[in-house]
């Protein structure tokens, strides 16, 4: 698969771990995340889970220096982030896109392409050849000259997708790649989800779905501006963790109260 470009390198496993040390910070005066400290290492699939508000777009934004930090450190193959940022796929939020603007499937996913080959290069058959298998993975290559803004919301998360499987990245940050989208768009990100997985690489997933998405996590961070628990989905989502997460009381098979208000 042209697009699932492996890690191989003469350093440790370690060498690629993201690490997030006390990170901090402030969205309009008021402190929006504190003292958040985790690592992922590769080969992880690991969930991001909490209320509205809790801070898990701004995480994802912090990371990608899309807005300051007040402090602390954001790592990857030992430097700042920052400094690897050719090797993240960050797809953002439905609502965060404008689907009006005249583009089709097939430039949405070069995009990934145009980024590594600079924006006064043509691009040639094995730029063309990596987006054409990123779209039939996907399912979305029949698609291509379709108009992204004509198509349905979970056919529009699996392009978004294509678009991060064609810049064969290392590290792929998600925020809310489930909401809004269809059963079978659902089942092509868990499946994509595995083999990057299976390929070492990093995934980071903001979620506020508890069903059959929760279940393949190797691990969650439940966060609500500060990092309440950090382990396997049996170890963080305990009634105790998630009424502190979500101030609601919740029982020990993990349904709330009845008339309990959760935003998630």
């Amino acid at each position: 698969m042209l697009w699932l470009r492996s890690i191989a390198d003469n350093h440790s496993h370690n060498f690629f771990m993201l690490e997030i040390q006390q990170l901090a910070v402030n969205y309009r005066g008021v402190r929006a995340l504190d003292r958040i400290d985790f690592r992922i290492e590769p080969g992880e699939l690991v969930g991001l889970i909490g209320p509205n508000g809790a801070g898990k777009s701004t995480l994802l934004k912090a990371m990608l220096g899309l807005i300051p930090t007040a402090s602390g450190t954001i790592k990857y193959c030992t430097c700042p982030l920052c400094q690897h940022l050719e090797r993240v796929a960050y797809v953002p939020q439905r609502s965060q896109v404008d689907w009006d603007y005249p583009i089709t499937v097939w430039n949405v996913v070069m995009m990934a392409r145009t980024r590594q080959l600079g924006w006064l290069r043509r691009p040639g058959a094995a730029a063309r050849a990596i987006v054409n298998e990123a779209l039939d993975r996907v399912g979305m290559l029949d698609l291509k000259d379709r108009r992204i803004g004509e198509i349905s919301g979970g056919q529009q998360q699996r392009v978004f997708l294509a678009r991060a499987l064609a810049q064969q990245a290392d590290l792929f940050l998600f925020d809310e790649p489930f909401t809004g989208i269809d059963k079978k768009s659902e089942a092509v990100l868990l499946e994509v989800f595995a083999e990057l997985r299976t390929a070492g690489k990093i995934l980071l997933v903001s979620t506020h779905e508890w069903g059959k998405s929760l279940s393949q996590l190797d691990r969650i961070l439940l966060l609500n501006q500060s990092l309440i628990a950090d382990g396997s989905p049996a170890q963080v989502m305990t009634p105790a963790n998630l009424q502190q997460a979500y101030g609601v009381s919740f029982h020990q098979d993990g349904s709330r109260d009845p008339g309990a208000d959760l935003f998630c």
